[in-house]
């Protein structure tokens, strides 16, 4: 970029056309680690947090994640305090989080570096962890899924310092092996243990009848959640309320990114879509705008969706809306990614961003052609491709039921 504009932005009004500073973000991050990159070892305190790898599977690379830094550090690992955060906060942040890793059996969650990992993660405030690797921590790791991570390295030693007390509704259903873990992740759910940290316990084998436990890959572990939880909702709930008395349109714009809902009176139905603008993350050297989705009728998908992960945190985000004003609706969840996002930072954002958009008092419609013309006042990409490429706008158009569509 121009030299010029970081001298007269100075990471304040974001002239470059980014969501965030990278000068700013690389600045914190460099501050933060500069103690342990010349070092094999690391004492801190870890959120809790670790992390199970897919590569391999089911020999999967997996450890705890700690900064270099003691006390209270549970903003590291904690999406539903990111909300309102700068990417380059996040990332200075999530940047500086250490992986010790070793490769494991997902099956031997008897193996006493797996029970670590449970021990750390099964509690409910940072726990101060020393580890030793075998060369130092490099690189970081950036994905769609899960929040980035900063340097890694084999780890040849660990150890817990202390303990942390835990969620009486967790050390029952890590101690009951009779209960599928399924039912326990929305046990936890249904006692207030927040989504992020039902994701970690699942990804630990710490959840589930006692043959079936096993090490759940990270990002695996965010979607079933999301996907279990969501679904959860919708069948043992959200289809027994009567349908919403009015059209609601929700929007929100953050960090070059625009989140729009239109909810319309029916029996439940989903679509979640997004429209990727050249130099946005995953369309960074394409010419036109890229846009794809997937779509549910009446009942949840029992096929994993071709969008990925993101189509599981919007739907939960939007089930628990419906949930919490006892209604049922068709759901319509639009994104544009605007030139300037150009980051993996996990489908967290995609779930906060839009619970917090949810927060907010919606507009309303009395037709679905006026609930387009709202659309249009803040999309970009405009209500005519955003028809095009939705099945749901193009069947409430048709004024026809979508129910009649559904398969016997």
């Amino acid at each position: 970029m121009e030299g010029r504009l970081c001298i007269l932005c100075r990471g304040a009004r974001y002239l470059c056309g980014r969501a965030y500073c990278p000068i700013v973000a690389r600045m914190y991050v460099d501050m933060r680690v500069v103690n342990i990159v010349e070092s094999n070892y690391l004492f801190g305190s870890s959120p809790p947090s670790v992390f199970i790898g897919r590569l391999g599977y089911p020999y999967v690379y997996a450890g705890p994640l700690a900064p270099p830094a003691t006390g209270d550090t549970k903003v590291y690992d904690y999406p539903e305090q990111w909300r309102l955060m700068k990417l380059e906060d996040l990332l200075s942040l999530r940047l500086s989080l250490i992986l010790g890793r070793k490769i494991v059996n997902i099956h031997m969650v008897d193996n006493k570096f797996i029970e670590l990992l449970q021990h750390i993660v099964l509690g409910l405030r940072p726990i101060d962890i020393e580890m030793r690797f075998s060369k130092t921590p490099r690189g970081y790791i950036m994905s769609d899924y899960e929040p980035p991570i900063g340097p890694r390295a084999p780890i040849e030693y660990v150890r817990v310092v202390g303990s942390s007390a835990t969620h009486r509704a967790v050390e029952r259903l890590y101690n009951d092996f009779d209960v599928r873990a399924f039912e326990a992740v929305i046990e936890l759910y249904r006692v207030g243990v927040e989504v992020s940290q039902i994701q970690k316990i699942l990804s630990v084998g710490a959840l589930g009848r006692k043959r079936s436990r096993r090490l759940v890959p990270t990002r695996w572990a965010i979607t079933a959640v999301d996907d279990i939880l969501s679904r959860h909702l919708i069948e043992d709930r959200i289809k027994w309320y009567g349908e919403l008395g009015e059209i609601q349109v929700f929007t929100r714009y953050i960090h070059k990114n625009l989140f729009i809902t239109i909810l319309v009176p029916g029996r439940w139905s989903y679509e979640w879509m997004e429209a990727w603008f050249p130099e946005s993350t995953w369309n960074q050297n394409g010419k036109t705008i890229a846009i794809e989705g997937d779509y549910e009728i009446i009942r949840p998908r029992d096929e994993y969706a071709s969008i990925g992960g993101c189509y599981y945190a919007s739907r939960l985000a939007t089930a628990e809306y419906l949930d919490k004003i006892g209604r049922q609706a068709i759901a319509i969840v639009l994104r544009e990614i605007y030139p300037g996002f150009n980051i993996p930072i996990g489908v967290w954002f995609v779930r906060e961003q839009l619970r917090e958009m949810y927060r907010q008092k919606p507009l309303k419609a009395n037709t679905i052609e006026e609930a387009l013309e709202i659309v249009g006042r803040y999309s970009t990409v405009g209500t005519t491709r955003w028809i095009e490429k939705s099945r749901l706008l193009q069947l409430l158009l048709k004024n026809k039921r979508l129910d009649t569509f559904i398969k016997k």
